[in-house]
């Protein structure tokens, strides 16, 4: 017996699915399955961050509902994704923030917006807020840059060290890998190589209905990093060059994060239209409001950092930054308690899955 009832549910389903075996050209999730013949909570937990959610088991097994046996992969897997990021979280008293994601990310969110504002206004006058600044050190006008470095560097650093931490626990409950297996991992977790089951399966690719899921994830994947190299780009411009920011519409810092802010505003929208069309009896309705939140906090990230592109010269740039700032905040300190983890667990699982494979083989 499992600590949970939704591990003994994936154990029973994986003793089922080991005796069938139909499914083991869909995906990664089926071959890991079949180097074993009982399951350990780490090896289910691993099985569910292989897992891409795509359905193709689902529709192919023989023995999904109605039938007794009510095999449900997609969904069970859902579920013991988020157990997952709740079990391996760190600190661990943070774990229930995965239960009510989407209203903790809504409030921080919100609260973050509004102390960058009075922080503004505090820190000047009401009237400066609303004032028109441009030319280089414009934003600093409003905050100081050693303090918005300090603030902002506080919080990606409790990210990183939560995030790093969740992920030695996930690790030690079995990962082990070479270099090359982190390579390999890294090629299918940028392709989505099993985002579709590796394939049709028995699926009539002609009756298929369209899945747009990796393009949406590219644009929100790649635009995500994109952003990251921007203001990576602005940092070396700042501190190596002595350029102060906000930078010329055709230097680095902004076409990059043009760039990606455009791919932030499609991928997000994408993703969530194409979630609502798949099949509900897939998946699991808890999961909504991480995914939901998630997705709006990068959409917002974008939505306010193009929009405080486009009018950092007028009386709005005061209010557009402080919106923007505390949205970027927001998501910072959320991304380890959120769905902003699933890509790197479904790395680690990938890697250790590619050592699994590569030991079979050698």
């Amino acid at each position: 017996m499992h600590a949970t009832e939704t591990l003994n549910e994936a154990d029973r389903l994986m003793v089922v699915c080991n005796s069938c075996r139909y499914c083991e050209g869909l995906c990664a999730v089926f071959p890991a399955m079949e180097m074993r013949r009982a399951f350990t909570s780490g090896d289910l937990r691993y099985f569910a961050n292989l897992c891409h959610g795509c359905g193709a088991c689902y529709d192919d097994c023989q023995f999904s509902p109605p039938h007794e046996f009510n095999v449900n992969v997609p969904k069970v897997m859902a579920q013991l994704r988020l157990e997952s990021y709740a079990h391996y979280a760190w600190p661990g008293a943070c774990a229930g923030l995965f239960q009510r994601n989407g209203l903790v990310i809504a409030l921080i969110a919100a609260l973050s917006v509004a102390v960058f504002i009075a922080g503004f206004v505090a820190w000047s006058d009401p009237g400066a807020l609303f004032a028109v600044h441009t030319g280089p050190g414009a934003f600093y006008r409003l905050m100081p840059h050693n303090t918005m470095v300090a603030i902002f560097g506080a919080a990606f650093l409790y990210a990183c060290i939560a995030i790093v931490m969740g992920l030695r626990a996930f690790w030690r409950d079995g990962g082990e890998a070479a270099g090359r297996d982190f390579a390999q991992a890294g090629h299918e977790t940028a392709t989505l190589k099993y985002l579709d089951g590796g394939g049709a399966g028995c699926r009539d690719s002609d009756t298929k209905a369209p899945d747009n899921r990796r393009l949406y994830h590219h644009l929100t994947f790649y635009g995500f990093l994109l952003c990251f190299a921007s203001t990576s780009v602005a940092t070396l411009y700042h501190y190596l060059l002595g350029m102060q920011a906000p930078y010329a519409w055709t230097d680095l810092p902004v076409v990059l994060g043009t760039l990606g802010g455009i791919g932030l505003l499609i991928g997000p929208v994408g993703l969530l239209a194409e979630k609502g069309k798949r099949d509900p009896l897939t998946q699991d309705s808890s999961l909504w409001g991480m995914d939901v939140a998630f997705l709006a906090m990068l959409f917002l990230t974008s939505l306010t950092g193009l929009a405080l592109l486009g009018l950092r010269s007028t009386p709005a740039m005061g209010l557009l930054l402080a919106i923007h700032l505390g949205v970027v905040f927001g998501l910072f300190v959320t991304m380890p308690y959120g769905k902003f983890v699933h890509g790197l667990y479904r790395y680690a699982a990938l890697a250790r899955y590619s050592r699994e494979r590569r030991t079979q083989t050698d």
